[in-house]
């Protein structure tokens, strides 16, 4: 009898060990499939954006400095926002509505003349003034 008190402590557990495993591993899956998601939303795109200079490059960083976008840089050589943003969370066509609210052209959206005209005169790039290239 003693025998069979013993087997059955031993029994459950052993039980107890395979019930905390399976749910260390349905947790780790449900993780791994978290993180998984969020990857698949994780996006990087080029957008041309008009623009003559140093100050045109801060003022359309800015611009994009929103929630879901994680990282934007612009190159004022060649024109091009290199940006990285959630997909989930906003969508290219917002970003560059706030681009262009901000005073600079996208190829959806002309800024309009209200945001183009509190641009400072060396940012005026369709006037073709202050071209650095």
């Amino acid at each position: 009898m003693i025998y069979f008190g013993i087997s059955a402590l031993l029994l459950i557990n052993y039980f107890k060990l395979f019930i905390m495993k399976i749910i260390i591993i349905i947790i780790s899956i449900i993780y791994s499939t978290n993180n998984f998601a969020q990857d698949k939303a994780i996006k990087t795109m080029t957008i041309i954006v008009k623009g003559n200079c140093e100050e045109c490059k801060d003022r359309i960083e800015n611009a994009t400095d929103i929630k879901g976008v994680k990282y934007a840089i612009w190159n004022e050589v060649n024109q091009i926002l290199t940006i990285t943003y959630l997909s989930n969370k906003i969508t290219i066509d917002k970003i560059e509505k706030v681009i262009a609210e901000s005073g600079h052209d996208t190829p959806n959206y002309k800024s309009l003349d209200k945001y183009y005209n509190r641009l400072p005169s060396c940012c005026k790039y369709r006037d073709k003034k202050c071209e650095n290239k």
